[in-house]
């Protein structure tokens, strides 16, 4: 085996856009198309690593500016890589970001999860020249197969503008669709657990959902997640007729003290990928027992050796961990997948958008059996680039500027000016 490690001689960037249903959550409803960055570091020795994260225009920014940096650097220096994504030379403004559902875009947050497309992308290539999946640079799997949930969405048919993908999916606007909703991932890969995203319709509502889904998959994991949308007194109303119920509520309000009163009231397990999105966040968390499952993004966290890490402060405080998840394509649940088989504490099936993303950048779509994703033996990440769909989906990038940020807010106005998508989320 050579081990004279390969040094990184160029960085390829490009910003796509990717097709996405209309989705709805607290903030409105996805656009018809969602910006992602596709890294590719290319080394001395002709291997080309891959990586993936946000792509909206603070994203690429920052990445423009570190892949400047990262020439001659060994794939293998790690530790260099994430230095040198951690020094910002330009604070970015902390106004709302697009989303609507991480807060406030911050220098952090943004530097992070350019970070992780780089430290996934140099493991990927150490992995292909080593000959060695990612998950043995992470120390080893401790499981052959990932389980995920599926992510159920309150919908509409289809997006209300023209020249739009068409979307197999359907409507799902009520307990009904919701549940034929699950079917549909049921019949499609096998999931064995469920989440809904609610904070769109009042609470009653998506408590009916939840139990419409309790009573059509006995014994199935049930989550609901309203993103923060409820004041204290709504959460504690909700966590009453769900205990017993839901494997857990996630952020169902936006507080760390809110949080805390919510379980010591209920006693019902608060997951959170809001109030703990950086170490400095864990302690008062923690502390006020606020939060009891976190949930870990290698993106929000900066890759995976910082998702390990997050893991074993977990693992300390006799907490849980599970896996958030945005809008993605391939490469990162590749970089899920190889980082979660390695944590022996992720109990909790994690999350996934990527059933709902019909356009890819590798070359042959990851699969979901029983639910799970089978941990691949192969060098790297286990995927491959396919150069036509990324130059496509550039191509897309190039030809639509206005749809270059994700923020589901404007989408929701340009459908129903001055309207949301619920008249109340209180009782």
């Amino acid at each position: 085996m050579n081990t004279d490690l390969p040094v990184i001689t160029d960085v390829r960037l490009t910003p796509i856009l990717i097709s996405d249903p209309p989705l709805l959550n607290l903030s409105g409803v996805h656009q018809p198309y969602t910006p992602r960055l596709i890294v590719e570091l290319i080394t001395d020795a002709g291997i080309v690593g891959l990586g993936e994260t946000y792509g909206d225009r603070a994203y690429l920014a920052r990445a423009s500016e570190l892949s400047r940096q990262l020439v001659g650097v060994p794939v293998g220096a790690i530790n260099t890589i994430l230095g040198l994504g951690r020094s910002a030379s330009a604070l970015i403004d902390a106004t709302p970001a697009a989303s609507g559902l991480r807060g406030a875009l911050t220098t952090d947050k943004v530097r992070l999860s350019v970070i992780s497309a780089f430290e996934v992308a140099a493991l990927d290539a150490l992995g292909r020249h080593l000959g060695v999946p990612v998950h043995t640079l992470l120390g080893g799997k401790v499981r052959d197969r990932v389980e995920y949930s599926a992510y159920l969405f309150y919908k509409w048919a289809e997006h209300p503008v023209d020249d739009v993908p068409a979307d197999p999916w359907g409507a799902a606007l009520d307990p009904d669709g919701i549940v034929e909703q699950a079917r549909k991932f049921l019949v499609q890969g096998g999931f064995r657990s469920f989440k809904l995203k609610g904070g769109v319709f009042a609470p009653q509502e998506e408590i009916a959902a939840i139990n419409a889904l309790a009573g059509a998959f006995p014994g199935a994991p049930l989550r609901l997640d309203p993103n923060g949308g409820w004041s204290l007194k709504t959460a504690l109303r909700v966590a009453e007729e769900l205990t017993g119920v839901v494997e857990y509520l996630e952020d169902p309000t936006t507080t760390v003290e809110d949080m805390a009163e919510v379980h010591r009231h209920s006693g019902i397990p608060l997951a959170t990928n809001m109030i703990v999105t950086s170490l400095d966040e864990v302690k008062p968390a923690f502390d006020r027992d606020a939060v009891q499952i976190v949930l870990s993004d290698h993106h929000f966290w900066g890759g995976l050796h910082a998702t390990r890490d997050l893991a074993a402060v977990c693992r300390a405080y006799g907490k849980g961990l599970s896996m958030h998840s945005n809008t993605h394509l391939g490469i990162s649940l590749a970089a899920m997948t190889q980082v979660a088989a390695t944590i022996p504490e992720l109990r909790y099936a994690c999350d996934t958008h990527y059933p709902w993303q019909s356009e890819d950048v590798i070359t042959e779509r990851l699969t979901f059996t029983a639910g799970a994703v089978d941990v691949p033996d192969t060098p790297g990440l286990g995927v491959e680039l396919n150069p036509d769909a990324l130059a496509r989906l550039h191509e897309r990038w190039n030809s639509m500027p206005d749809m270059r940020e994700r923020d589901d807010v404007a989408a929701m106005r340009r459908a129903h000016p001055g309207q949301r998508t619920a008249t109340s989320l209180e009782y």
